[in-house]
């Protein structure tokens, strides 16, 4: 199950995405927003990182205008590793060095066919392991210090 979030100005591109998590028949849930009335995307980003800690979703994809202030949310909530998804070397290292759970997507500098490219490398990537197992448990460390 993916989840998905996004503010007013990432809904239009969040709609076309869930057309294609369709075509591909993957089943997704859609935590808003629901339109392009202003909306805060703290509010949309807690709640899809929410959905995968308590299992609801496996992974996510958030949307806002720049694809940060997603980020910056999903990333305070234990579990979640939150990665931007700018070209398809960041949305393909985003799963294979970090494991990324979640991908932040910028609806201000992508198209829609732009969004689906990074988000199949991202959803065909498979995490590497190795050193990069290190890495992530680093971080499984230091969010164990600071995330109590």
């Amino acid at each position: 199950m993916i989840g998905l979030g996004c503010d007013h100005s990432g809904y239009k591109l969040k709609e076309e995405i869930k057309k294609y998590l369709e075509e591909l028949e993957l089943e997704y849930k859609d935590f808003g927003a629901y339109g392009e009335e202003r909306t805060d995307s703290p509010i949309f980003a807690e709640k899809l990182a929410e959905s995968i800690q308590n299992k609801e979703c496996d992974k996510g994809i958030l949307i806002c205008e720049t694809g940060s202030e997603v980020s910056i949310v999903a990333n305070k909530f234990k579990g979640i590793r939150c990665a931007f998804g700018i070209d398809e070397v960041t949305a393909k290292h985003a799963k294979e060095h970090l494991n990324a759970n979640v991908l932040a997507l910028p609806a201000n500098n992508l198209k829609t066919s732009e969004a689906v490219k990074l988000i199949r490398v991202w959803l065909a990537s498979e995490f590497l392991g190795g050193r990069y197992l290190e890495r992530l448990q680093m971080i499984e460390e230091i969010e164990k210090k600071n995330m109590k």
